[in-house]
């Protein structure tokens, strides 16, 4: 007997829970106007949201993905002392596959107007060896990179971007053509990856040659700059700590006593783990704005329950006298609120999607709503139709059945 009861009492339960539903529906649907017109709020806030996180991690992912191409486990180092350090490719030889570093690529770097068949292009032009198409992850679109018997034999060959090949030849398809730059007349052995001026590190506009031809056309005989990979992300700091070593026996400060030691080394993993700081207090910052409007939302779905509540006064009264409890009149109510709240969070979330496929191709940047993004918009409508339906709910259960009933 006492098993059955309590399986009529869970379903006298859920049959009240279906009632409190449909009569909530019911409510809502009878004053369609007013009830989209309170939806308005939660739809607005939730858009907002949606719309400014979602916009915010894109961009993160965006500029994290390239950094991550450019390195993130990669050291940049610059040599900024005026005077002389005389660093050479063997030296740098000597520290690869050592103390955590894996490999370096030395650069060094100039600017010269390229010219083929009458027309001109200007270009950077960066002197390297074999080892940066791993380190700076070059891609190429057909041909070859600068090889180590390019630069033992110093001959003048040349990988180009696809804004030079364009420039100069008007096409791509330029392998074993010929261009005059810094006074010489190069062989193109390779084309560069298009990357497309939305790149941070576009190569379009670059032209690699043969570190030792570039040394002596730009006349450079010191290596001022190079790249330098660790074996692994685990290794980075002991990386850095063999090159601080080593630049501090070759590199002389401007001055004596000077807190500048005449070098910086640049470390793409703390570029990484700063940007991600800095996006995720601005997504932070940004949503709890954008939230404000859930708020001023919020604060329409209690007013628009207490009109309801006092325009229902009578029927609250009639319900009472047949027997319904307190507990079945703050259900009621409350899933008014929430599921008026629901439903506006649910249309700005689908707008917002809508919004962030067409922002996508203006902005040229992948958007779209995550699943966390989507979980704290619903939960923010949902804990907004709780905290707000809440005090008309309990106001409306309140009632007692003779005033009720006497209320015109």
């Amino acid at each position: 007997m006492g098993s059955r009861g309590k399986c009529s009492e869970r379903g006298g339960d859920g049959m009240k829970l279906t009632q409190a539903l449909k009569m909530a529906f019911s409510a809502i649907l009878s004053n369609k106007m007013r009830s989209f017109l309170t939806m308005l709020g939660i739809i607005i806030g939730v858009l907002s949201v949606t719309l400014l996180v979602s916009i915010v991690q894109g961009a993160t992912d965006s500029v994290t993905t390239q950094l991550e191409q450019l390195g993130g486990n990669k050291l940049i180092v610059s040599i900024t002392s005026p005077k002389p350090s005389f660093i050479t490719l063997e030296d740098l030889a000597s520290l690869q596959n050592k103390n955590g570093i894996g490999l370096i690529a030395p650069s060094i770097n100039g600017r010269d107007t390229a010219k083929a068949e009458g027309n001109t292009s200007e270009a950077g032009i960066v002197g390297t060896t074999e080892n940066s198409v791993q380190v700076d992850n070059i891609t190429l679109a057909s041909g070859r990179f600068i090889q180590a018997s390019d630069n033992e034999k110093r001959l003048d060959v040349a990988v180009i971007g696809v804004t030079i090949a364009r420039d100069l030849f008007g096409q791509t398809d330029v392998i074993g053509s010929t261009f005059t730059m810094l006074g010489r007349s190069f062989e193109i052995v390779g084309i560069l990856k298009e990357e497309g001026t939305t790149s941070m590190n576009s190569q379009d506009a670059t032209v690699y040659i043969p570190i030792n031809t570039a040394s002596r056309l730009l006349k450079q005989t010191s290596i001022t700059s190079f790249d330098a990979s660790t074996t692994s992300a685990s290794t980075i700091n002991e990386g850095k700590a063999a090159l601080q070593d080593f630049l501090q026996q070759k590199v002389r400060p401007a001055s004596e006593g000077s807190t500048d030691k005449g070098f910086s080394i640049f470390n793409m993993g703390d570029v990484l783990s700063a940007l991600n700081s800095v996006m995720g207090t601005m997504s932070i910052l940004l949503g709890g704005i954008a939230s404000i409007s859930l708020v001023v939302g919020g604060i329409g779905i209690m007013n628009i329950m207490l009109v309801s509540v006092t325009e229902r006064t009578r029927e609250i009264g009639i319900r009472k006298a047949i027997g319904a409890q307190h507990s079945d009149i703050l259900i009621q109510f409350l899933i008014e609120a929430v599921v008026i709240s629901v439903t506006g969070g649910i249309i700005g979330m689908l707008l917002g999607a809508g919004l962030l496929q067409i922002l996508s191709g203006i902005m040229n940047m992948h958007l779209s709503i995550s699943v966390s993004v989507s979980a704290l918009a619903l939960g923010f409508s949902l804990g907004i139709g709780i905290i707000f339906g809440i005090y008309p709910a309990n106001k409306a259960a309140k009632l007692k059945p003779i005033d009720a009933l006497r209320y015109e």
